[in-house]
């Protein structure tokens, strides 16, 4: 496996990572945990360093997989974990970043993922309540006792990035980016690069759209929050066919799978990027596995770049009540 440096924090993982949320929540029923563990340490396995929780999967099921399957591995791996929820009686009620509700939620992480010490810690969203120099400020205490080892942010704007950068160095910012939602370009990229801070981003298949094996006709279970998501409304899904119809078609001419053109596009945009595809299905990890060795040349990129140019993405990427807390 390839690996790659997260900006200049000296943080170095594997190039691609491992979105582990899908195995407790958001894609319908959770895996069963033995099965879940089994599939983490596949990626192990496989040469993946670099695995994502947050306190809110599950919530807490999701960290409690990843310490138990990391266990044996944890001097080969780097976990990143979130805090940011009010997650009181179990449940998500709204955002709280108060310093005082991080440090306690830190000790609840350390226990769940059997260890000492979080590599890197997302503040998972903005707290509009909580100053962000308050945030870094209790994030670099948790630093400077050990218990930390690097800072991160979630869903930032660039005003929020520079200032929470000020008070205690970003390792990495984690926000959605890929072929169907290219909006960090404008204004997070270039921050990012200025004051060295890695890409982490999420949903780089596009909730499983840029795959191919989701089209207007598509049933999600009931508990599957792509029900929820606007971009995921039929109409919307049979709008956005066209940007999976060009994918597959660079696809069949690389001989290689739509999943790893939009991942190897990624891969191409900064050396500094990492993407965390999850999957539950062994197969999957292995085609997600196989974009790092797909080369696209200045010419694919310039001929997916001319043809983007040409679509435009229907649907909002969430909810309304959601997309606020993003926005503000």
């Amino acid at each position: 496996m390839k690996t790659r440096q997260l900006g200049q924090s000296g943080l170095e993982v594997s190039a691609l990572g491992y979105g582990c949320m899908g195995l407790s929540s958001g894609y319908g029923m959770p895996s069963e945990r033995d099965k879940a563990i089994d599939i983490i340490r596949a990626a192990v396995e496989r040469g993946v360093t670099f695995f994502d929780t947050a306190q809110v999967y599950g919530p807490f099921t999701n960290e409690d997989v990843v310490g138990a399957a990391l266990a044996p591995f944890r001097d080969e791996v780097v976990i990143a974990t979130k805090f940011g929820f009010n997650l009181e009686g179990g449940e998500s009620q709204g955002l709280n970043s108060r310093p005082d509700y991080i440090r306690e939620t830190t000790e609840d992480s350390l226990r769940r993922l059997r260890t000492d010490h979080i590599d890197l810690y997302y503040q998972h969203r903005v707290d509009p309540d909580v100053s962000i120099e308050d945030v870094a400020g209790a994030v670099r205490e948790l630093i400077a006792a050990g218990k930390v080892r690097h800072f991160g942010l979630s869903e930032a704007g660039a005003e929020t990035i520079r200032r929470a950068d000020a008070v205690q160095p970003i390792t990495a910012l984690q926000s959605e980016y890929s072929l169907w939602w290219r909006e960090p370009e404008e204004e997070i990229l270039p921050v990012l690069e200025e004051l060295g801070i890695g890409f982490v981003p999420f949903s780089p298949l596009g909730r499983g759209f840029l795959t191919g094996n989701i089209d207007q006709d598509t049933n999600f279970v009931d508990s599957d929050f792509r029900n929820t998501l606007p971009r995921f409304d039929p109409e919307n899904r049979k709008a956005n066919q066209e940007l999976v119809n060009l994918v597959k078609q660079i696809a069949e001419q690389k001989r290689v799978t739509p999943a790893q053109i939009a991942l190897s596009w990624l891969l191409s945009r900064k050396p500094w990027i990492v993407p965390i595809p999850g999957t539950t299905k062994l197969h999957r990890l292995d085609e997600n596995l196989g974009a790092v060795e797909v080369e696209l040349s200045a010419d694919d990129l310039g001929d997916i770049e001319q043809a983007l140019e040409g679509i435009s993405i229907q649907g909002h990427r969430y909810a309304e009540g959601a997309q606020r807390m993003i926005d503000r």
